[in-house]
């Protein structure tokens, strides 16, 4: 009788919960740098198969090929969010992450120079840079 008692008397626990542990019920993917570099997680490749593929679409990048550098920042985007991990591909993958901005810049400037300038911006040499009209200057069409 005296037992219960004693716990009758005792001050009740605010926190029913006893696997509230806030230090260790944190979340482990947000807090922590990542364990695999690609996005696909453990089905993607290994660290040294990754550097190989981050260095290769680096690389063939330069050779007119910059969607490659889009693809590498895409499928290494673990590498690119997390500052501190996987420190052998970050050089790549950042690097194709500069290259494409610039890439896609460029390609913008010229595109909205031509979409918006036009005819007013390039004056009389405007009918040679059009491509549009290079059937009609060679007499391959019909209705000319």
């Amino acid at each position: 009788m005296e037992a219960s008692q004693t716990s009758a008397n005792a001050t009740p626990n605010p926190n029913p919960d006893p696997n509230n542990n806030y230090t260790s019920n944190r979340n482990s993917i947000l807090s922590s740098t990542p364990v695999w570099p690609t996005i696909d997680g453990p089905l993607g490749l290994s660290e040294d198969e990754s550097f190989s593929y981050a260095r290769r679409f680096y690389k063939f990048g330069y050779a007119l090929l910059p969607w490659l550098w889009a693809v590498n920042c895409f499928y290494f985007w673990p590498v690119l969010r997390h500052s501190r991990s996987f420190p052998r591909l970050r050089p790549y993958v950042v690097g194709s992450a500069v290259g494409f901005s610039v890439f896609s810049v460029i390609l913008s400037s010229w595109a909205l120079t031509f979409a918006i300038g036009g005819e007013h911006l390039f004056g009389s040499i405007w009918d040679q840079l059009v491509m549009y009209n290079v059937a009609d200057q060679l007499g391959l069409t019909g209705w000319s």
